[in-house]
């Protein structure tokens, strides 16, 4: 485990009831952001695999929304005290701690992967390492919705967030991003902040396209 993501998991161990608290409300106050998980929701319905992982999953809160949204929802995430107040809020689902670059689950698994504003303390450096392992365990037609902070400059930002440094991107440079891992983005929500932060929300929703058949150029007879 590298240097930030022990700072990372120390320091949501150290606020997990403070941060569960904050969002006991479960998006109520995020319209926009209950829209896109809704959307990801139904579309991973219909890839007709409803296994889906909440990565970076903190108390659990939008794990059981997925649950109940149909899906056959588990979280992961880094910090065991995270992992613990999960089990105990919502017993009846599957919660595991481990590293989003190194997910507990087989190849081509999944037809959902929500990273909810879960990979905002990864350097940039390290994303397309911890996006190819998205990319790893969906099956094709496979959806990822990833939410974040967003800046309109060109270049990723660092910043102070409340619990660990993290880091803020333009929308396009993200995206592209996540083209170079092999998927394929086609929608994307960008709204002013719903805090004091002054960022950007992003929410980009992308696709795991299906193998292309190859094309037969044998000799007809």
């Amino acid at each position: 485990m590298s240097e930030h993501q022990e700072e990372t998991r120390a320091a949501y161990d150290g606020v997990v009831e403070l941060y569960a608290s904050l969002f006991a409300d479960r998006l109520e106050t995020q319209p926009f952001a209950r829209a896109m998980i809704a959307t990801f929701a139904e579309l991973v319905r219909g890839t007709g695999n409803r296994r889906a992982a909440d990565v970076g999953c903190g108390p659990g809160h939008l794990t059981a929304l997925l649950g109940e949204s149909g899906l056959d929802a588990f979280g992961l995430d880094l910090s065991p005290g995270m992992i613990g107040h999960a089990r105990r809020a919502h017993p009846a689902l599957r919660f595991e701690e481990a590293r989003m670059e190194a997910l507990p689950v087989g190849d081509r698994a999944l037809g959902g992967v929500l990273a909810h504003y879960s990979m905002i303390h990864t350097p940039p450096a390290e994303l397309p390492a911890l996006l190819a392992e998205q990319v790893r365990v969906l099956a094709p037609g496979g959806l990822l919705l990833v939410s974040f902070f967003a800046t309109e400059g060109p270049e990723p930002v660092r910043f102070d967030h409340k619990v660990t440094p993290a880091y803020s991107w333009p929308v396009d440079r993200f995206a592209a991003l996540l083209t170079g891992a092999g998927l394929v983005p086609f929608a994307r929500l960008l709204h002013d902040p719903a805090s004091e932060r002054g960022f950007l929300d992003a929410h980009v929703l992308a696709r795991l396209p299906h193998p292309t058949a190859p094309v037969d150029q044998s000799p007809k007879p």
